[in-house]
């Protein structure tokens, strides 16, 4: 099979690595390099870590790029040497300058883990779980100099399931946009490709995810508190405390027939916690000092009894 279009491919986390792959399995096109951000200590020893989109493209014999900044004059000379008919970006994390969304011939396309314009900015998917939303989805779009206010391409759209977490939810959704990328690629290149501005009024802002936000308030209602578990699994993990220790969980249900104080635990053997409006059943969870493990598992340590309140000293 031919190649198509010579690309530069730039994105960093397992998000970004499956577009990769789905591009590499193509065949389609030829890409020339890929850039990604620097290796970052990692676990205990801190050891330095390659990003995902690395190790992928090391394993297929692409040249990699760290550069700590695109408009460092040197970064520049390069991509230019390289002459891209087209820059590909899924989640790199760094801002594209002017002189690198002009460079190539069809532009800098982006594919961005929302329904655009809804939730531009860092943690797109997550807030959708955070908020509650029926469906989420990707966008590809040209890239612009805005935060993620280019123009659109192409969007798929899906259900979120009902008990669904935020990284269930990003691990298929980047499998969903690796396949909406390719086919962006190949309407750009039949020249096909739609193009529809945004709507900046339909726009909100997904900041960055935050430890300060994990405290589970227990009276909120059980569906936002629902939402708050799966919106933050697995980082930064909600987390309630029993005796002063902090218990980390990251899946829950909404249990229907509970009725109780919020944090209060209304079950001895299903983790059925009482919340300002219906209750919450607590599915994973981890304790301080412990492995994950199931809710069940961890009433039968009698870490608390029913009876007894989640978010008291």
């Amino acid at each position: 099979m031919k190649n198509n279009m010579k690309l530069v491919f730039m994105g960093t986390p397992d998000f970004a690595a499956a577009s990769l792959q789905r591009l590499i399995d193509s065949g389609k096109h030829e890409i020339l390099a890929v850039y990604t951000q620097p290796d970052k200590p990692k676990g205990r020893g801190y050891k330095l870590a390659p990003p995902p989109v690395k190790v992928l493209a090391l394993e297929h014999g692409i040249p990699v790029f760290q550069p700590v900044s695109l408009k460092e004059e040197s970064v520049l000379e390069q991509l230019e040497a390289f002459s891209p008919d087209l820059i590909a970006v899924v989640a790199y994390g760094r801002i594209l300058p002017s002189a690198v969304l002009e460079l190539p011939k069809f532009g800098c396309v982006n594919l961005h883990g929302s329904l655009l314009p809804k939730y531009r900015g860092a943690a797109p998917i997550q807030w959708s779980v955070l908020n509650g939303d029926p469906v989420a989805g990707v966008t590809t779009m040209y890239m612009a100099e805005g935060l993620d206010t280019g123009d659109m391409i192409l969007k798929a759209e899906t259900e979120i399931g009902a008990d669904e977490t935020s990284s269930e939810l990003y691990d298929r959704l980047a499998q969903i946009g690796a396949g909406l990328l390719l086919e962006t690629f190949d309407q750009i290149e039949a020249g096909t490709a739609p193009r529809t501005p945004q709507d900046d009024a339909l726009s909100c802002y997904a900041p960055m995810l935050s430890r300060e936000m994990s405290l589970v308030d227990f009276s909120q209602p059980a569906s936002k508190v629902h939402n708050l578990i799966r919106g933050l699994s697995d980082w930064p993990a909600a987390h309630a405390t029993i005796g002063g220790k902090k218990l980390k969980i990251f899946q829950s249900t909404l249990a229907e027939g509970y009725r109780g104080e919020p944090g209060e635990l209304l079950d001895s053997k299903r983790f059925v916690v009482g919340c300002g409006d219906g209750a919450v059943e607590l599915l994973s969870v981890q304790f301080e000092g412990s492995k994950r493990m199931s809710g069940r598992d961890f009433l039968n340590g009698k870490r608390i009894a029913q009876g007894e309140f989640l978010n008291r000293s």
